[in-house]
C-alpha cells in the first residue's frame, strides 16, 4: 500500500488533532451516546429535574400562516432530526443491497434469517407478558438493535474480533433497522390523512422521475425531501418513514466509471503540471486553478451522490443527532419503587425480550439457515461467535427508545419502558463483550 502524502499540520490542526482522532475511532459514537445518556439520567434525577421536562416540552414554531408548524422541542427532535437519522439508515440499506453484504441472496441469507429471528422471538416474549394489558402496544420495543452501541462494543475487542463477525453484525443490524421501519410504518401509525398521503406519493414519484432523468444535485432532493417529510407528518404515518423513502431515490450510480476517472484525471494532472512551474510552489496560476476545478468535477462524477451524502451525514448523525435524541429521551426518574418497576409486565417483556429473546432468535435462526443450507457460516467465525453477537444485538437503546415513545406517548408505561431498555442494553452489552472476549482468550490458549 502506498504511503499517504504527509502534509505539515497547521497550528489549528495540531491543536484539534486529539479531537479529530477521537471522531475517527469506531467506538467514538458509542462513547458520546453513552455520555449523553448518563447526562440525561443525572439531569432528570437531580434538583433540576423540572427544567429537564420543561425544556423538551417548550414549543418551537417554524413556517408562516398555512405552512406553520408548532410542536414541542421533543417532537422536533423525534420527528425531525430522527428523520435525518432514518435517511442515513436508508442510504446504508440501499448501499448494502446494491453492492454490500445484502447484494446477493447467498450473502444476505444469514443476516436476514438472523434478523428475522432476532425480531420475532423478542416480540413473542413481550406479548406473552403483556397480551391484553396496558403495555400491549409495546411489542415492537424489544425487536430493535442499536447498531452504534453494538458495533462500538465489538470494536473494543480490536483486531481480536474477526472482520467477518463485524460484517455479519452490521448486515444484521441494517436488516433489523429495515424491519423497525416497516413496523413503525405499518403498526405505529395514527389516523390516516389520505390527502396528505396522496401528496407524499406525488412527491415520491417526482423524486423517482428526477433520479431517472439523471438529476444529481443534492439540493433538489433536499427540497423535495422536506415537502415529503411535511406530507408524511400531516398524513399520520410517522414522519421518519419519509427519510427512508427519500434515501431510496438518491442516485447510486457514478456518471463515469473508474477507468474513465483514472484516464481523465491523468490528463488533468498532466495539464496541471505543464501549466507552468512558478517559483513559489505554494501559489498557482490561473491555468492550474482551472485544472483543479475540472479535477474536482471529475471526482464528483465518479462518486455517486448516495455515497457522498452518507459520508457527509454520518458524523452529524453519530455525534449530534443521536446524542441529542438520547439526551431528550433517556431521562427517566429512578424512584423508590424501582423493584416494582422491574417486576411489571412491560419491564419483564422488554428485558427478557432484549436479553434472552435476541440470543435465542438470532442463534437459532442462524443455525437453521446453515443446517438447511440456505446460508453459509462466514469464514473465520463459529456459531459461538454468532451467539456472542446475538447478545450484543440485545442492545436496543436508540431504536427501542424511539418505538417506546410511539407506543406509549406520555402514559405511565413510557417511564417503565425507558428504564427497562437502559437496564437490558447494559446487561446485553456486558454479556456480549464478555462472551466474545472469553472466546478469544480460549482461542489464544489453544495456540
Amino acid at each position: 500500500m502506498k504511503k499517504k502524502l504527509k502534509i505539515p499540520p497547521t497550528t489549528a490542526e495540531w491543536l484539534l488533532s486529539p479531537f479529530q482522532n477521537f471522531l475517527h475511532q469506531q467506538t467514538s459514537g458509542g462513547i458520546v451516546l453513552l455520555a449523553f445518556t448518563a447526562l440525561a439520567l443525572a439531569w432528570s434525577n437531580s434538583i433540576w429535574a423540572d427544567s429537564y421536562n420543561q425544556i423538551w416540552h417548550t414549543k418551537l414554531t417554524m413556517g408562516y400562516g398555512a405552512f406553520e408548524l408548532s410542536k414541542p422541542l421533543l417532537l422536533w427532535i423525534n420527528d425531525g432530526l430522527m428523520a435525518i437519522f432514518f435517511f442515513v439508515v436508508g442510504l446504508e440499506i440501499k448501499r448494502e443491497v446494491l453492492a454490500g453484504e445484502l447484494s446477493t441472496i447467498r450473502q444476505a441469507s444469514l443476516p436476514i434469517m438472523a434478523a428475522i429471528g432476532g425480531m420475532l422471538v423478542p416480540a413473542l416474549i413481550y406479548v406473552l407478558f403483556n397480551a391484553g394489558g396496558e403495555g400491549k402496544a409495546g411489542w415492537g420495543i424489544p425487536m430493535a438493535t442499536d447498531i452504534a452501541f453494538a458495533l462500538g462494543i465489538l470494536a473494543l475487542l480490536g483486531t481480536r474480533a474477526p472482520i467477518s463477525l463485524k460484517i455479519f453484525l452490521t448486515a444484521l443490524a441494517i436488516v433489523d433497522d429495515l424491519g423497525a421501519v416497516l413496523v413503525i410504518a405499518l403498526f405505529y401509525t395514527a389516523e390516516i390523512s389520505w390527502i396528505s398521503l396522496l401528496v407524499a406519493f406525488v412527491v415520491l414519484v417526482a423524486l423517482v422521475i428526477i433520479n431517472t432523468l439523471g438529476v444529481r444535485n443534492p439540493l433538489v432532493y433536499g427540497l423535495l425531501g422536506i415537502v415529503l417529510w411535511v406530507a408524511f407528518l400531516k398524513s399520520g404515518v410517522h414522519a421518519t418513514v419519509a427519510g427512508v423513502l427519500l434515501a431510496m431515490t438518491i442516485p447510486s450510480r457514478s456518471r463515469i466509471n473508474t477507468d474513465q476517472f483514472i484516464g481523465h484525471s491523468r490528463i488533468i494532472l498532466d495539464n496541471f503540471e505543464n501549466a507552468g512551474k512558478e517559483k513559489d510552489q505554494q501559489r498557482m496560476n490561473n491555468d492550474q486553478q482551472a485544472a483543479l476545478h475540472v479535477l474536482e468535477e471529475t471526482v464528483e462524477h465518479v462518486e455517486a451522490p448516495l455515497y457522498r451524502l452518507e459520508h457527509a451525514l454520518h458524523p452529524w448523525v453519530a455525534f449530534f443527532i443521536m446524542p441529542i435524541f438520547a439526551l431528550a429521551n433517556a431521562g427517566v426518574k429512578l424512584g423508590n419503587d424501582f423493584s416494582s418497576t422491574l417486576a411489571s409486565p412491560v419491564s419483564l417483556g422488554i428485558i427478557l425480550g432484549l436479553v434472552f429473546g435476541k440470543q435465542i432468535g438470532i442463534t437459532v435462526f442462524s443455525w437453521l439457515a446453515i443446517k438447511l443450507k440456505i446460508a453459509d457460516l462466514p469464514k473465520g467465525i463459529e456459531m459461538r461467535h454468532i451467539y456472542g453477537a446475538s447478545c450484543l444485538a440485545g442492545i436496543g437503546f436508540t431504536m427501542s427508545l424511539f418505538i417506546s415513545g410511539l407506543a406509549f406517548g406520555e402514559t405511565p408505561p413510557l417511564s417503565i419502558a425507558k428504564t427497562s431498555i437502559l437496564i437490558a442494553s447494559v446487561i446485553a452489552g456486558i454479556l456480549g463483550w464478555s462472551i466474545l472476549r472469553s472466546l478469544q482468550v480460549s482461542t489464544d490458549n489453544k495456540k
